[in-house]
């Protein structure tokens, strides 16, 4: 299969990459940081998420965020909701589109929204019947789709499972999420062929984090499996807080430069991404974990 002309990636970084950071990152640094990476080329942007403070702190002023941002025509600012309320309250701050999330493995579903995958997604159908209504639409996240730090190995066959169950829902586009970082490229080429037999691949995307330092491989054999969104984080930011031992999320800017190299379009400029990067690093306190930042220093 030839290589996509064009790539879209889904810019994470300011809810999935900053939700697990210890000390809260104020609204306005967030702000800046939306702003920046729509300012660099990002058309799809995931501001945070609705969900309840207690659970996710570094979330509970999502609402400001979306508030405070400057809204860019053709920009999709998204965030992450995970039942009716959360919906909600999303669509009133300005959510152009959600997103929800289910798990490919049972122990991780427990552990995470503790509730079992069937559940989940009976939850989800009011979420989905208002967002029909209001033409909203949806995004599903898949974890766990190559390994879970719970139950080892993941069925290929249990993945496109859920991820059929997502897509009847409504769902307009399957993100599967290697959430422990544990997949090779040959497991994901094996996943891409499995769930298109009831997902097309134009309706899936890829999002990988890396743990043993596949993410970019595993980007590549998507790619040449015709999958042509990717989700990624800024920086690397990101982790899980039930997966233990799984690191960052693939950094944007080590996608971005993957793709440049194929001659891929993407609308980014990647000189300016490097620049939002080495900002948010300042505010954290750290530096990147993105391999194109620290070999440009």
């Amino acid at each position: 299969m030839t290589l996509p002309e064009r790539v879209r990636i889904v810019e994470v970084g300011p809810r999935d990459g900053l939700q697990n950071e210890q000390a809260i990152v104020s609204a306005q640094d967030k702000i800046a940081l939306v702003d920046g990476l729509v300012d660099a080329g990002l058309g799809y942007v995931e501001v945070g998420s609705f969900v309840s403070p207690k659970w996710v702190p570094q979330m509970a002023d999502s609402g400001a965020v979306f508030a405070g941002i400057t809204r860019r025509p053709g920009v999709v600012y998204a965030a992450l909701t995970p039942n009716l309320q959360g919906f909600e309250a999303a669509v009133a701050a300005g959510a152009l589109e959600v997103a929800v999330f289910a798990a490919a493995s049972e122990s991780f579903s427990q552990k995470n929204i503790n509730c079992s995958i069937a559940d989940s997604l009976r939850r989800f159908e009011p979420l989905m019947e208002k967002a029909h209504q209001q033409g909203i639409r949806v995004r599903g996240y898949v974890s766990c789709v190559l390994g879970c730090p719970y139950e080892g190995e993941v069925a290929p066959d249990k993945v496109r499972e859920v991820s059929a169950a997502m897509w009847q829902m409504g769902c307009y586009e399957i993100s599967l999420g290697d959430t422990i970082g544990v997949g090779t490229p040959g497991q994901a080429r094996r996943l891409i062929e499995t769930v298109s037999r009831d997902v097309a691949r134009e309706h899936l995307a890829g999002h990988f984090h890396d743990t043993y330092g596949q993410a970019i491989a595993n980007i590549y054999a998507c790619l040449l499996e015709g999958i042509a969104v990717f989700d990624s984080s800024i920086g690397g930011l990101g982790g899980c807080p039930y997966a233990v031992g799984a690191s960052g999320n693939v950094a944007t800017e080590d996608v971005l430069y993957l793709l440049n190299g194929l001659g891929i379009e993407t609308g980014i400029d990647l000189g300016q991404l490097i620049q939002v990067s080495q900002q948010i690093m300042a505010v954290l306190g750290r530096p990147s974990t993105s391999r194109v930042v620290t070999a440009k220093g």
